[in-house]
């Protein structure tokens, strides 16, 4: 693009959960386009927003948070997420629930700990501790609605390993990786992950659709 051209659009990514914004953002780097936070948007956070997220499926889910934050952001294209862990034993929970697992209230890091403390207590003397990481990922701009899954398999710790990542990340055990989410690095994580493999399918998506995003539609 020339220097005469309009500046780069954004791409907002619609997530208050710090740890999650980090990992989409790196993920979104391939497109040619500025990735912004709520924050950043200035978009403040609204009671609202615990409502969104009430369907019984993560498609849903993260659909739903993506239409709220393009109204909220002025119609900007946007990427939202719905994440979680379903653990075999469980019947598939915590799943859209894994977030509001414990009950406990606050922040995503205030309620960290009471949830994998939960998750603990109801795998007690449990052997088959299989689990999955399931994440949906929605894409909305003003044309179009695009949402992929990611999925990646693993098994849940009897005790937290490692201090990387966020949420239950020390409690899994991640199959293709050989060691825990706790204890991997970034890019490690980033190749098996859910959400690195939603952001995937997402970018070949948009790749494959004759109107998809192109640099100059998306960026410089």
């Amino acid at each position: 693009m020339s220097g005469d051209a309009d500046p780069p659009r954004e791409l907002l990514v619609a997530t208050r959960n710090a740890g999650k914004a980090a990992e989409l953002r790196a993920l979104l780097a391939r497109l040619a386009a500025r990735i912004v936070d709520l924050r950043q948007a200035g978009v403040s956070y609204h009671p609202d927003e615990d409502a969104i997220e009430d369907a019984d499926t993560f498609e849903a889910n993260a659909l739903a948070k993506a239409r709220y934050f393009c109204a909220r952001s002025g119609g900007r294209p946007v990427v939202a997420d719905d994440s979680g862990l379903c653990v075999a034993a469980l019947g598939g929970a915590p799943g859209v629930r894994s977030r509001r697992y414990s009950g406990a209230a606050g922040t995503d890091a205030d309620v960290s700990l009471p949830n994998s403390a939960r998750l603990l207590r109801e795998l007690a003397n449990v052997s088959d501790r299989r689990a999955e990481f399931v994440c949906a990922v929605a894409y909305i701009d003003e044309t179009r609605e695009v949402v992929c899954t990611g999925k990646t398999s693993g098994s849940i710790l009897l005790e937290p390993r490692g201090s990387a990542g966020f949420g239950y990340d020390p409690l899994f055990w991640s199959d293709q990786l050989g060691r825990g989410f706790g204890e991997a690095t970034d890019a490690e994580k980033a190749r098996v992950s859910h959400r690195a493999r939603a952001i995937g399918e997402l970018l070949l998506r948009l790749r494959a659709s004759d109107d998809a995003p192109t640099a100059d539609d998306l960026g410089r």
